[in-house]
């Protein structure tokens, strides 16, 4: 189980591979996708790289694993950036 003491590290990294140190909107990251032709990587806090795409009106994130997560609610503004909830975990 990920919430054991010996397991803290594995549970970092892949919190930390959620994280974008970025404060882009949904609109911003569908136009970062569009502007390189389909799809856009970013760097992830953790190290690893996720990719944006589009499959219809959806922005979809592929981590790398090759699972896709779907944004399923965006734009969600905080003091300490913006959230997007997906609809999977990803994995480093």
């Amino acid at each position: 189980m990920l919430l054991k003491p010996e397991n803290k590290g594995q549970l970092q990294s892949i919190l930390t591979y959620h994280v974008i140190p970025a404060k882009a909107t949904s609109s911003a990251a569908v136009q970062m996708v569009q502007d390189d032709g389909g799809t856009h990587t970013v760097k992830t806090v953790q190290g690893g790289e996720l990719t944006l795409s589009l499959e219809g009106d959806s922005l979809m994130i592929a981590d790398a694993n090759g699972n896709m997560a779907t944004v399923v609610a965006a734009d969600m503004m905080q003091s300490n950036g913006v959230v997007h909830v997906i609809d999977t975990v990803l994995m480093p």
